[in-house]
Formats: structure tokens, C-alpha cells, sequence
């Protein structure tokens, strides 16, 4: 459905490290720069930081969430404590399973240096 993500940061470096951080735990590779942007891909998406072209200061949006697919709960831990470690901030409730039965899934929020609310999850499969 989607072709990419693009979120907005007002100091470019300072989102190109915690993401390549971040990222490199979901297996996704280093970020490559193109201008005022930096642009990972990995698992049939893409993912964008840019300081806005119009040259506004980033914001970010109210009730926003861009989701990340974890491979395991350990994975989104490991993600999630990446992303402390580089100037991410914990939100919502601690990590752990949300719900109950087949439908549960476990969740990780945080905000990256810019404020941008992050959410890591993995789906149980379906048996």
C-alpha cells in the first residue's frame, strides 16, 4: 500500500544516527544520504528523514505513529534499547504483549530526537 515513510528532523546527523541504530536492529542497512535527506531500505519498504524543503521547522504530528515490523519480541527490545542509546526517549506503556489469544501483540513505543512517535511490533503467526 504504501511506496515510503518520510518523517521531518530539524538536525539531519543527529536522526541519521539514531536511525541507522535503530534500524540495524530490524536488519535493515546504514542509511545512504541524497541532499538533505537520508533514505533506508530493507524489507520491501523504504524509510526517509528530511529537513523540510521548504525550509520550516520539522514538526511532527499530533496522534501520529509509524510502525515498525519486529521479527520476535527480543528483536523490538533490542531495537527499542538502540534507539534509547542514541537519543530516543520511551513512551506509552513499557514493551510487552498488548491484548490476549491470537490477537495479542507485542509493542515498543518511543520517540526518536525529533519527537516523531515510533512503535516496534511483532505479530504472533497465525497457527
Amino acid at each position: 500500500m504504501f511506496s515510503h515513510i518520510m518523517l521531518g528532523t530539524s538536525d539531519l546527523e543527529k536522526s541519521r544516527q539514531f536511525y541507522d541504530a535503530f534500524l540495524a536492529e530490524l536488519g535493515v542497512p546504514a542509511g545512504a544520504a541524497n541532499k538533505n535527506r537520508y533514505f533506508w531500505r530493507g524489507n520491501g519498504g523504504t524509510f526517509s528523514v528530511s529537513t523540510p524543503i521548504n525550509g520550516e521547522p520539522a514538526c511532527l504530528g499530533n496522534g501520529s505513529t509509524t510502525g515498525f515490523a519486529a521479527s520476535s519480541p527480543e528483536q523490538a527490545n533490542a531495537a527499542h534499547a538502540a534507539g534509547l542509546a542514541h537519543g530516543g526517549v520511551t513512551c506509552e506503556d513499557p514493551p510487552g504483549w498488548r491484548g490476549e489469544g491470537p490477537a495479542a501483540l507485542y509493542l515498543a513505543y518511543l520517540r526518536d530526537p525529533d519527537g516523531n512517535k515510533l512503535c516496534l511490533a511483532y505479530r504472533q503467526p497465525k497457527p
